[in-house]
């Protein structure tokens, strides 16, 4: 493996394991991938105030979100087939998050159950659900979350129809010939196929088979999808799940002020400014560039979170600055876990940690609530 000295150098380490339909399906975005680049590039153009002789010997990276206290303003994203990556792979995710106090959120579409990564961990998880066309499925995921213990919910809204990942079709993901273009990468991947592969299994999406009552694997995947993503999506069709869910209910996927608006008055406890990582929409604004005006729209209405484009400890505290009060890690952890898992991702996490508090200490940030745009030099290109 690479020598890792920074969150990045885990995007080799994973690209080195993956056979490469799992790494290009994680690592692609939608289109020509415009949006997906513009994510990380955006932050980067941030420009922080240095700050110095601010006496920062108690400087503290603890933020409190829906009554939790956490270690620092970081949740682990949802990402689907994430057991694809290593071992029953959410579950290793949520025992690193657990063990750093931060929230792990499970995928609709994961390889464990909600019973399973429950289980594991001795705190509540995060529960992501899309709006589907087969309501038994949607029904039938909300009660056993709730019987599992679950208290947040995270409904991705900007996901009606899967978006033009053109990747997948070269990589083996989907396209001609995929089964045996993706079992013939496998065999290249000896460690991977050994660990995973093999004693991975069932390689099923979890939450799908249990309400199927038959396996429904990766072959069923895109199609699934495909058969029940409902593009007639809108408010009104959340109005029974804000009615059913009586714990904090995030909507991820908002890019628009009036959109997040129309969460306040939804009754939304979150949002999630986010373009999907770029994976949906190309051409959208990015994270970086949404953040300040969905700030000014909303901010201390309801708690906004952030993802897409986050990538190392500085990138968080320049999206606190921007106006979010925590941020929601995707491709970051993945590729820790496809790396090295749980280990992987503990280790990742305590980066993030190390950079943000150099980043707080230079800025004069004692706090992470104390961040906001006061801490900023420049904003990203608009």
């Amino acid at each position: 493996m690479p020598i890792i000295s920074s969150p990045t150098d885990y995007r080799e380490a994973a690209r080195r394991r993956l056979p490469p339909f799992l790494f290009h399906y994680i690592d692609g975005g939608a289109y020509a991938e415009h949006t997906m680049r513009r994510n990380q590039a955006d932050l980067a153009d941030v420009a922080l105030r240095q700050r110095v002789l601010q006496n920062m010997s108690a400087l503290s990276l603890e933020t409190t979100l829906f009554g939790q206290t956490l270690g620092m303003p970081i949740a682990l994203a949802p990402v689907g087939l994430t057991g694809m990556y290593a071992r029953r792979g959410e579950v290793q995710a949520a025992r690193a998050a657990t063990a750093c106090n931060i929230p792990f959120t499970l995928s609709t579409v994961s390889v464990c159950d909600i019973e399973e990564v429950s289980d594991a961990i001795d705190r509540p998880i995060w529960f992501q659900l899309y709006v589907l066309r087969d309501r038994g499925f949607m029904k039938n995921a909300l009660e056993r979350a709730k019987a599992a213990g679950v208290r947040t919910l995270v409904f991705t809204v900007d996901m009606p129809m899967p978006g033009a990942r053109y990747r997948d079709a070269h990589s083996g993901m989907s396209g001609p010939n995929a089964a045996m273009r993706r079992y013939a990468q496998a065999v290249l991947h000896p460690r991977w196929a050994w660990d995973v592969g093999l004693r991975g299994r069932p390689h099923d999406l979890g939450n799908v088979s249990r309400y199927r009552g038959k396996p429904t694997g990766l072959e069923d995947y895109i199609g699934w999808l495909g058969a029940n993503f409902d593009p007639s999506i809108s408010w009104k069709d959340l109005e029974w799940i804000r009615e059913f869910w009586d714990g904090p209910m995030i909507i991820k996927g908002v890019l628009d002020p009036q959109d997040a608006r129309d969460a306040v008055t939804f009754g939304a406890d979150g949002i999630v400014v986010s373009n999907h990582g770029g994976r949906q929409l190309d051409g959208v604004l990015s994270s970086a560039q949404a953040l300040p005006a969905m700030a000014d729209a909303v901010k201390g209405q309801i708690a906004i979170l952030a993802d897409s484009g986050f990538r190392n400890g500085l990138d968080v505290v320049r999206g606190l600055a921007l106006g979010a009060d925590a941020i929601l890690l995707g491709r970051a952890f993945i590729y820790a876990l496809a790396a090295a898992g749980e280990a992987g991702v503990r280790n990742v996490l305590d980066l993030f940690a190390k950079e943000m508090r150099v980043a707080m200490t230079l800025t004069g940030a004692k706090s992470v609530t104390d961040l906001d745009p006061s801490f900023l030099a420049r904003l990203p290109p608009s």
